[in-house]
């Protein structure tokens, strides 16, 4: 194992100028002009897309997707290789306390557990820490929840092997990566998040079957089971539009924060219908159009129901990102 000649003299420029750093003058930008990308360099990736790479076959992705409202965004570099996204890193300035504030460690898990990645990185260079991003991330989740690794820049020169490891672009490429993540795997609490929202679909199907059943006696089971996946359908289709940015972000959340949710809810369905012409949202016969919906507009459903799923679908109750 070489240490490249550029790792101690970060680490001794990081130690003489710590206090200013910390300040909270000295931004992230500044940190991941000056520390971060040398680093990532350091470890072999072409953070700056010198060679030329098309879009599609680039290193480094900076600002790697499509900033979401709240206290999430897209994580500050995406590495790829062949234009697959292996990890996340988010930044932070150093005036952040990345060992123990909980919004940033939750930031990163949320997006790399919807993106699939097994692990990603968070740094302000004084601090690294890496994530198991297969655990569900919750927002009263601790900093050190799904913490695999952390250590400090002092010793970056001491722990060099074993990051170069891992997370150098040569380590990826040869499948230590996938080897390390393989290995932590099997921890308490590690899914997929299609398993986990699958799981929490559910849950809403069982909120809504028995709230329907209660509110509007005499439905068949057949009719039940009907207007309750078609909801759920409904309601998904939105909150994705929401993040894609086709909805009004937030819509949802604000028809669930008044009253007579259902009939308002309606409203939104309306309109969709009108808007995309989408079976999913055919509430009204139409001319060359079948089997409308008549079902779902005749039945009563308490407020109650729609605001604990809807809670569901939004930063911080909800892990996942719609986009």
């Amino acid at each position: 194992m070489s240490i490249p000649p550029i790792l101690p003299q970060l680490v001794q420029r990081f130690r003489d100028n710590l206090s200013d750093y910390r300040s909270g003058k000295y931004n992230e930008t500044q940190l991941r002009r000056e520390f971060l990308d040398p680093l990532f360099e350091a470890l072999g990736w072409d953070v700056n897309n010198t060679l030329g790479y098309a879009e599609a076959y680039k290193d480094v992705i900076h600002e790697d997707a499509v900033k979401v409202a709240g206290a999430t965004k897209a994580p500050d570099y995406g590495f790829r290789i062949g234009g697959t996204r292996k990890f996340f890193v988010e930044a932070k300035k150093p005036s952040v306390n990345v060992k123990e504030d909980v919004s940033p460690a939750f930031q990163l898990r949320r997006y790399a557990w919807s993106a699939k990645l097994p692990l990603s990185i968070l740094t302000d260079f004084e601090e690294f820490a890496v994530y198991d991003c297969r655990v569900k991330p919750d927002k009263h989740d601790k900093a050190a929840t799904a913490r695999v690794l952390f250590f400090t820049f002092e010793q970056y020169v001491e722990k060099w092997e074993e990051i170069e490891r891992v997370f150098s672009k040569q380590a990826v490429m040869k499948g230590s990566f996938d080897r390390y993540a393989e290995a932590t795997t099997g921890k308490r609490g590690t899914q997929e998040v299609d398993e986990v929202f699958l799981a929490e679909i559910e849950r809403w199907r069982e909120l809504l079957a028995r709230n329907i059943a209660l509110r509007n006696p005499g439905l068949s089971v057949r009719d039940l089971n009907y207007a309750v996946q078609l909801t759920i359908d409904r309601l998904v289709f939105l909150r994705i539009g929401e993040d894609r940015g086709f909805e009004p972000y937030e819509r949802l959340r604000q028809i669930a924060a008044g009253k007579d949710v259902y009939a308002r809810l309606l409203e939104v369905f309306g309109e969709a219908d009108a808007r995309y012409n989408s079976g999913l949202f055919h509430l009204r016969a139409e001319k060359g159009r079948e089997h409308a919906d008549t079902l779902t507009p005749r039945l009563v459903i308490d407020d109650k129901t729609f605001k604990e799923i809807l809670s569901n679908l939004y930063y911080p109750d909800s892990p996942y990102d719609f986009n």
